[in-house]
């Protein structure tokens, strides 16, 4: 077979063997270790976050309880979608997640409950390497969605794809299975804009040793290489909260990191 019916005849094999390529790099990330573009330094902002000086005989807005100055700085000054990731200990892999939204009137405030994740084995780390079985410390962006489940609702661009899939077992024999059953990218050394799975096999741009691919998916009873993990119905409530025009936000790492 010659000519354009052997290159029709060939294109099924090339794309798999490329999704394949595709799957191997991604599943080593977020089931190793995982990140999305580091968020830049804001300006200082006025006690409360966004918004300009309060009078004197007014109540300042409120602030994320638990962030200390040096975080809250980290938050873009146009973020009003705030996912709060605590840890409870710099080397444990258990958290809580709560959300927050800002408004100039009331600052920021809680709409959701406290909802238990997993982090990383081994805890949290300011600087996050390929492998280390921690997850990073920081603010980071919240921008692209995707899952081996229908798009639960949410504003955010949502890639589906069989791809999503998480052979083998965790840290405590545990199955993967269904763990990218929905993911949401969080912006660690990762290009914003594109489908989760493209975070393998894209450049990144500290380079590939400082690790990425670093997700919120669905959460599979044990430590996560890297990534913050949430039960499915937390997962689905979070892709239908998040929304673009908020530049949505995590604050992410142990207590003590966060209250700096």
């Amino acid at each position: 077979m010659t000519g354009p019916v052997a290159a029709r005849a060939a294109l099924p094999a090339l794309l798999a063997g490329f999704l394949a390529v595709l799957l191997v790099a991604v599943l080593g990330g977020c089931t190793r270790a995982a990140p999305p573009t580091q968020a830049v330094a804001a300006p200082p902002r006025p006690a409360g976050g966004p918004g300009g000086s309060v009078a004197a005989d007014v109540a300042p807005p409120a602030d994320i309880p638990g962030i200390g100055t040096q975080t809250r700085e980290l938050i873009p000054q146009d973020a009003t979608q705030a996912v709060v990731v605590a840890g409870e200990d710099r080397n444990a892999p258990y958290s809580t997640v709560k959300l927050y939204e800002w408004s100039a009137a009331k600052g920021w405030q809680s709409v959701s409950d406290t909802w238990p994740s997993h982090n990383g084995l081994k805890g949290w780390t300011d600087e996050h390497w390929a492998g280390d079985k921690r997850s990073p410390i920081g603010v980071f962006g919240l921008t692209d969605s995707g899952g081996r489940l229908p798009d639960p609702g949410t504003r955010l661009p949502y890639h589906r794809s069989p791809l999503f899939n998480a052979p083998g077992r965790g840290f405590l024999g545990e199955p993967l299975a269904g763990s990218f059953d929905y993911v949401v990218a969080i912006n660690y050394n990762r290009h914003e804009g594109r489908s989760p799975l493209e975070d393998g096999v894209v450049q990144r741009p500290m380079g590939s040793e400082r690790g990425g691919g670093v997700w919120f998916h669905v959460d599979h009873g044990g430590p996560t290489q890297a990534c913050v993990s949430l039960d499915q119905q937390h997962m689905r409530e979070l892709l239908r909260w998040l929304d673009p025009e908020r530049k949505p936000v995590v604050v992410m790492g142990d207590i003590d990191a966060l209250a700096r």
